[in-house]
This record gives C-alpha cells, sequence and structure tokens, in this order.
C-alpha cells in the first residue's frame, strides 16, 4: 500500500517544477535546450537514479533557466519512501560539499592576496610553524591550492580530534604521502589547513571572515556554515542516510583510504539519521564542528551565481571593485598538471568534457557542480542531491558526472 501511495505522489508531483527563464538565446533554441534538459534531469529523476536536482544557466549577464526537479527529500533512513517527499525548489539550500574549497576557500585566498595580506607562492610554514619541518618547508599556498603538495588524499580526523585545533595539529605532524609538487592527487587536507591559514592571517574564525568578506558583500545571505544552528532556513536538500560510504572508507581496504594505524572499531559516532543541513562531510562534521575549508557550506543556485558573476565581470559587482583582474587571472591561470589555482581546468575526461580553452569549474561529492565558459560569458550550475538516494548496491553513490557533462553538452551546443 505504501508503495502504491508513493508512486501516486510521484505521478501527481511529476509536473510539478519551477522555472524562470529570460530571453538570451533565441526563443527556439531556448525552447530547444530547456526540452533537452528536461529530458535529462527529469529522466534521471523518473527513473530513480537521482532524487531531485536544481540547474541554472546564465550568459552575457541574462539568465536562460532556472529550473528545479524533483525532491529535496525521497527517502528516509530506512530507504522507505518519504510520504510525502518534499518537492525541490529553487530556493533550496544543498550541502555544496566541496565547491566549499572554491567558492569559500579559495574566494577568501584571493581575497588577502588581492590586499596583498599573503601570496599564493609563500611557504605555509610562515602561518603554520608545523609545516617548517625538512619534508614540508617548501610546501608552499600554490601547493596546497593545486593539490600538489604531498599530502594524504584523505584521513578519517575524527578518529584522533574533536576540534579545529587538535585537525590541524594532526595534519602538520602527519607525514607526506608525496614527494612535493611532483603530481596532483586531490586530497581535502591542503585545504583545511589553508582554512587555517586565513583565519591565522585574518585573525577572524573561518566562517565569519567568509560571511563578512564575501557573503554579505555579494549579498549571497543563504550561504552559510551550520543552517540549521543559524536558523531561518526552511528549505534545505536532504543528503545521505548517516555516513555509510565514510565509513566503508574506514573499513574497506579495497577502496584504497584505509589508514593502518587506526582501528575502524575504535570510533563508533556514525549518526544514525538522514541529514539535512548538516554538513555530509565526516571530518568537517565530526572534528570540525561543520565548519571546514574543505567542506561544510550550504547554499543555493542563485547565491553560487552571484560569486560566477563576478568573476566572469572582472572582479566587479556593479560599480564595486570586489577583486582586481590580475588576481582572478593569477587563479585562473592554468598549472603543469592543466588546472587553476583552487578551480579545475583540465577538461580532459571530466565533468566539463571538451570545454573550451580557459574554463574553469568543479564538484562536490554530495552531486553539486559548476562549469564556468569566460568566452562565452556563460555558467552552468547543477546542483543534485544524489545521496539521498541511498548506496547501490556496489555500495556506491550513483555517479553523476555523465549527467553533468550531458547537462553541460546540451547548453554548449544550443549556443
Amino acid at each position: 500500500m505504501k508503495h502504491i501511495t508513493f508512486v501516486w505522489v510521484l505521478f501527481f508531483w511529476a509536473g510539478h517544477q519551477q522555472a524562470l527563464a529570460q530571453p538570451s538565446l533565441p526563443e527556439a533554441k531556448k525552447g530547444i535546450l530547456l526540452a533537452r534538459i528536461d529530458s535529462i534531469l527529469q529522466g534521471e529523476v523518473d527513473a530513480d537514479r537521482i532524487p531531485g536536482a536544481v540547474v541554472e544557466v546564465k550568459q552575457s549577464g541574462r539568465l536562460i533557466i532556472r529550473k528545479a526537479y524533483g525532491f529535496a527529500n525521497r527517502y528516509n533512513y530506512d530507504h522507505s519512501p518519504a510520504i510525502p517527499p518534499e518537492i525541490m525548489t529553487p530556493e533550496h539550500l544543498f550541502d555544496i560539499a566541496s565547491l566549499t574549497k572554491v567558492v569559500g576557500t579559495t574566494t577568501s585566498v584571493m581575497l588577502l592576496a588581492d590586499k596583498g595580506i599573503l601570496k599564493v607562492d609563500d611557504p605555509v610554514y610562515l602561518y603554520v610553524p608545523g609545516f617548517g619541518t625538512p619534508e614540508k618547508r617548501s610546501i608552499t599556498l600554490r601547493h596546497l591550492l593545486t593539490h600538489t603538495a604531498g599530502l594524504a588524499e584523505w584521513y578519517p580526523l575524527y578518529y584522533r580530534c574533536s576540534n579545529k585545533k587538535e585537525s590541524y595539529k594532526l595534519i602538520e605532524d602527519l607525514p607526506l604521502r608525496f614527494p612535493v609538487g611532483s603530481q596532483r592527487k586531490y586530497s581535502d587536507l591542503g585545504f583545511v589547513i589553508l582554512g587555517e591559514i586565513i583565519e591565522k592571517v585574518s585573525g577572524m574564525p573561518l566562517e565569519q571572515f567568509m560571511e563578512k568578506n564575501i557573503f554579505i558583500p555579494l549579498d549571497m545571505l543563504h550561504t552559510t556554515y551550520n543552517p540549521l544552528a543559524r536558523g531561518g532556513f526552511t528549505r534545505i536538500a536532504s543528503t545521505s542516510h548517516g555516513n555509510p560510504y565514510e565509513k566503508r572508507m574506514v573499513h574497506d581496504s579495497a577502496l584504497g583510504f584505509r589508514v593502518p594505524e587506526i582501528d575502524p572499531d575504535s570510533w563508533n559516532g556514525w549518526r544514525t539519521y538522514t541529514l539535512r543541513g548538516e554538513v555530509n562531510d565526516g571530518n568537517a562534521w565530526y572534528a570540525n564542528g561543520g565548519i571546514s575549508g574543505a567542506a561544510g557550506l550550504f547554499s543555493t543556485a542563485d547565491d553560487l551565481q552571484k560569486l560566477v558573476d563576478i568573476l566572469l565581470a572582472g572582479g566587479k559587482a556593479g560599480t564595486t571593485r570586489f577583486l582586481q583582474q590580475k588576481t582572478i587571472d593569477l587563479f585562473l591561470t592554468k598549472d603543469a598538471f592543466g588546472n587553476g589555482l583552487g578551480w579545475m581546468m583540465d577538461p580532459a575526461g571530466s565533468f566539463m568534457k571538451n570545454a573550451p580553452p580557459g574554463s574553469f569549474g568543479h564538484t562536490g561529492f554530495t552531486g553539486t557542480s559548476i562549469v564556468v565558459v569566460p568566452g562565452s560569458a556563460l555558467s552552468v550550475i547543477l546542483l543534485i542531491n544524489r545521496q539521498n538516494r541511498g548506496l547501490l548496491l556496489s555500495g556506491e553513490y550513483y555517479n553523476v558526472t555523465p549527467v553533468r557533462r550531458q547537462v553541460f553538452e546540451a547548453v554548449m551546443q544550443a549556443l
């Protein structure tokens, strides 16, 4: 009976989608693009591969598509269908996961560099003395921003830490896993340390620095850490049911993240409920009070668009200068591994495959992504709450990279 009710609710709400479009493309092309994106995203929802999504496409200052699909909460912790499911809207906040790295942390470093308070080629030990060891002394902020510092790709900090001070100290003490500058190994730990540096040079907690210097000036009033503690936010997309995948990372050596010195059973603080308004990332939540330079921010498509608009406008918000163009150029120049500072710029085989030169973007583990094509004054923001679907039988979350790629390709073909 529950299954029948759930199916009825799905069909009842199938046509409930919120959209806003302003003319930019010719109407015929815009209609074709919208139909194509509808086919992709509504098709994913109808096939029960993703719970819901929000997409926002903007070109040359004009909003082309702003639309929500599916559900903000479709399943309960026991994987029974939510009755009724919560309908997704463009106003829903998402746990943007690693988009925190670019939206919050990278932008913060850009502002500090823009003001001459720090330089991206400064050695990290100038700000974090623990990096003054022979092994780490050559690591610079650039290395942290480009994931080339040689730090471990991941570490379950919460097994040994209960606050950010302890987390910072542990990362400082951990041995390097790779030679400095030799290769790009995506690491959350480097961005946790960037958060520490931002706090030290600004004299402010990370969340306060971002709010004062980014979110309030850019009117990003729906972007925050710990939205439930802040209050006033009623529309938040649900993510995972506890932290089942991260628990696998600790226990299952086949995934390649197992830390030999840690007994997986020595800590058992795993959440046993559906996460809504609590950051999915375990290191941010369990070890850092929900606040980290690597993850933790919640935001909406509209708010993310405001930051993207600044980057496309050469650092200006209307007539107000937010960043110098030279600072944007510094951060969006490819390195030896084909990426910028913080931002991903290598389009090979990724969510932005075959993007034009100069394009940049980033993804988040929860299902979020941003792609920006400066040459076309174009941006594509896609937020998917894929984790609310639960783990697949394989023990993985549904891979939304092909979905991201299809949406991006549809937009590029429409231009």
